[in-house]
């Protein structure tokens, strides 16, 4: 994936944007290999129905839901210190060559995310003759 300081840039706005107490996002690494992309996604915990993932040509969006909390039942609970988030996550990923939609797959195994889009081909260029 090429750099983008425009796609990094609303990737922060997004994060900015969606800062609130119910949201977090799980830490991503992207990577690309002459064959694919491939992203990780750390996600312990969740199940894989509490995972959603649409592909389109050269975009792939990763959704899913952490449950809230558990609390002490009828007992009040005071927390001293909370670093795991919980409620919606959502993030999207825009790359340079198109994906082969029928392709993608998707492995959740101990708690990571691998989701793996194979690249589409490029058309071989065609000489087109003028008459």
């Amino acid at each position: 994936m090429t750099w983008d300081p425009m796609r990094d840039l609303r990737a922060l706005q997004e994060r900015l944007a969606s800062h609130r107490t119910d949201s977090w996002a799980p830490p991503i690494d992207v990577y690309e290999t002459p064959a694919a992309y491939v992203i990780t996604v750390e996600v312990p915990g969740l199940a894989r129905d509490q995972i959603d993932l649409a592909v389109e040509h050269t975009r792939l969006t990763i959704r899913g839901r952490r449950p809230a909390r558990v609390t002490g039942g009828n007992e009040s609970v005071r927390y001293h210190q909370v670093e795991r988030g919980h409620g919606p996550f959502a993030r999207t990923f825009e790359f340079a060559q198109t994906v082969n939609v029928e392709a993608v797959s998707a492995d959740l195994a101990q708690g990571v995310l691998t989701v793996t889009l194979p690249k589409t081909p490029d058309a071989p260029a065609r000489k087109i003759e003028v008459r």
